[in-house]
């Protein structure tokens, strides 16, 4: 018995996601009372891998071989699918991102595991084996029964917190040979946007929307993230008029995401725009119109003109910041 947690690299660097989603392993490995192993796929240095001990892994296994794809969920289903017969891990853990979204599905087909996806706390109870999860665009929550002898969970973004600990994990190299008939995604370019903070990272986020009036009115925007070290994003109809980059579109349709602080500018906040920020741990909301249903999803609320508080905003920001 074992907690075996998939622990996604970026050019072989660990990022927040990959130690909170380790720290949340360990919790559960502490309720099962249970070793925590992580699993590394791809080229990762020795020393970024122990990093992950300070997070509660017990061992973690890296897999890598000149044959890996960068990344193909078939092959990385079946690594995973063998590392965790070889581990007898019961519960296998992913994050709830575009990756574990892909790989968490494939995997519960291969080994005939329940998934419970989306989960944002430890499980409420482990016989029978309960998760707590939010549905209804976070209007509601529910306990969701897994029965399967195998569980595989996905976790929110930013839903648990990062924990760390003393710790002093092995590294056990464990190498692959796959069949190249069995690769079928071919990477042939790679184009990486540089100096710019990538929004579902962000652990601060500074959104307009239609109240900015026009893509000309963005630089107050872009100032105040700038000074908060923020990333920028914007609502639906913002994106599809073309006034920002459809990268940057958060909502139930575009980027789901949980950061510490959202602050909305200028927008109304529709039911499917709260369902993509509503994980967020504090939302500041921007508006002229006092009934708009942002203030009834936001911990601080303005009641004005965007274009009279973001000068204020910005000016209390470089103030402090001096």
């Amino acid at each position: 018995m074992s907690v075996l947690v998939y622990t996604e690299n970026w050019d072989g660097k660990f990022k927040k996601l990959t130690f909170e989603l380790a720290s949340f392993a360990a919790a559960v490995g502490e309720m099962l009372k249970t070793n925590v192993i992580a699993l590394s796929i791809g080229n990762v240095a020795e020393e970024e891998l122990k990093r992950l001990g300070n997070y509660g892994a017990h061992k973690i296994i890296n897999t890598n071989g000149t044959n890996l794809p960068t990344l193909d969920n078939q092959v990385y289903t079946f690594i995973i699918s063998e590392i965790a017969k070889k581990e007898s891990a019961d519960i296998i853990i992913f994050s709830n991102n575009n990756t574990g979204k892909a790989l968490a599905p494939r995997l519960s087909a291969r080994i005939k595991a329940a998934v419970g996806s989306g989960v944002s706390r430890l499980p409420v109870n482990l016989d029978p084996f309960t998760i707590y999860k939010k549905v209804y665009s976070g209007n509601a929550y529910a306990h969701v029964v897994l029965k399967s002898d195998i569980k595989i969970l996905t976790l929110a973004q930013n839903s648990f917190g990062i924990i760390e600990k003393d710790g002093n994990a092995i590294v056990e190299n464990f190498d692959f040979t796959i069949d190249a008939a069995s690769v079928r995604t071919t990477v042939r370019d790679v184009q990486k946007q540089t100096g710019k903070l990538l929004l579902t990272d962000a652990e601060i986020v500074v959104s307009g929307g239609r109240g900015m009036k026009s893509p000309d009115n963005w630089g107050p925007i872009e100032e105040l993230a700038g000074l908060l070290g923020a990333a920028t994003a914007c609502s639906r109809p913002v994106a599809d008029e073309g006034w920002r980059p459809i990268g940057e579109h958060t909502g139930q349709t575009g980027k789901i995401i949980a950061p510490n602080l959202y602050i909305a500018v200028g927008i109304s906040g529709a039911i499917q725009h709260l369902a993509g920020i509503s994980g967020s741990k504090c939302i500041v909301a921007v508006n002229t119109d006092k009934d708009a249903p942002i203030f009834e999803a936001a911990d601080y609320g303005i009641v004005g003109d965007a274009f009279k508080v973001l000068p204020k905003l910005i000016e209390a920001v470089k103030s402090m910041k001096s």
